[in-house]
């Protein structure tokens, strides 16, 4: 009978986060002919936002990442598995630290930013957050699984990852999100925005291009963050409150977005956006400012929304996307192709299986 390979997967907690979504989604689903998977969570089981079934699950119940050291220690020595799949900077950086002590061990790091854009436009102070540190730790690990190929490149050139430690794996799109049968039919146009209400993600350039949109229409934010008041504010400040809705959590992300016209994102960085790529999925078409972070991966321009430079071209293209009525089935075709599950979750089997082989 082959040797199954044990596999964990590190996250920092079961709250809602792009990361955390696909780590678990990777975790419960890889082939299990071939993989023993074990989701380790940081922090505590009472503080979870949606379910995972089918495979083993450890809670470290635990508030900080660094308080997770010595937990995480043991489980490893405890357990030998062959492969630790780690997610989140400040995740990678701890288990960085605990490969010097498991040498046997293969750690892969999943970075979820193009972190050179992201320390410019929201510093962080936080421990693991200096360039020095990431550039240390990142070289303890065996590899450095990135979303995008913008990512990958500054794994390389701003943080000296060589090209043999760098892999690239998008997300994938879960079978939750399926394509609308028909456009929905609005009596006015129905915008939405998924995501932390924090600053990167740029809700506030896109609340001020909407307060110049000649016509009625509704907007949602969805998500939650710490700058919730002062965005919800900036809608009142600039005119356009009663045109704005906004729910803080729903586990229900896909009929909202098969409800909406168009899917809009301001963010100024991302990973891989994964609700850009569930609303392409749904067949809502988006309109996106341009940055880094694998947007032009996904978007295709005319076929499931539009890239834009400034507030002047997302006006443009807002109302010729109002009236041009993209076909839901060809906007999700566009996505689905390029980033289903299946096709993801082979290509995770692919690299564990490549790593250990090189290994062995």
């Amino acid at each position: 009978m082959r040797k199954k390979y044990k596999v964990f997967f590190v996250i920092p907690s079961l709250k809602p986060g792009g990361a955390e979504r696909v780590m678990s989604y990777v975790a419960q689903n890889l082939n299990k002919d071939l993989f023993e998977t074990t989701l380790v969570v940081i922090n505590s089981k009472n503080e979870h936002s949606y379910l995972v079934e089918g495979i083993e699950i450890v809670f470290l119940n635990k508030g900080r990442a660094l308080h997770s050291f010595l937990p995480i220690f043991s489980l490893l020595r405890k357990y030998r598995p062959d492969v630790v799949v780690s997610a989140i900077g400040h995740v990678n950086a701890l288990m960085a630290m605990q490969s010097l002590f498991f040498r046997n061990i293969i750690f892969i790091g999943r970075e979820v930013n193009v972190i050179s854009v992201l320390a410019q436009i929201q510093p962080s102070k936080s421990w693991y957050s200096s360039f020095n540190f990431t550039k240390y730790s990142y070289k303890l690990l065996d590899i450095i699984l990135c979303q995008s190929i913008d990512m990958a490149r500054d794994m390389k050139e701003n943080f000296d990852v060589p090209s043999s430690k760098i892999r690239i794996i998008n997300n994938p799109v879960s079978s939750a999100f399926t394509p609308k049968s028909k456009n929905p039919g609005n009596s006015i146009p129905k915008f939405i925005t998924v995501g932390s209400l924090v600053k990167r993600k740029g809700h506030k350039r896109i609340l001020n291009a909407l307060s110049k949109y000649k016509g009625a229409f509704e907007y949602t934010l969805l998500g939650d963050g710490n700058l919730a008041k002062e965005i919800l504010d900036f809608a009142k400040e600039i005119g356009i409150e009663d045109n704005v809705k906004h729910i803080s959590f729903t586990k229900n992300v896909s009929d909202y977005l098969k409800s909406a016209d168009i899917y809009l994102q301001g963010s100024f960085v991302e990973g891989f956006p994964n609700a850009l790529l569930e609303s392409c999925a749904t067949g809502t078409p988006a309109i996106v400012f341009k940055a880094m972070g694998g947007i032009d991966e996904i978007i295709e321009n005319g076929i499931n929304g539009y890239i834009v430079e400034d507030e002047s071209e997302f006006l443009e293209k807002l109302n010729l996307l109002v009236n041009q009525r993209l076909n839901p089935n060809n906007v999700s075709a566009s996505v689905i192709k390029k980033f289903n599950s299946r096709k993801i979750l082979k290509e995770y089997e692919e690299l564990l299986l490549d790593v250990l082989k090189n290994k062995s």
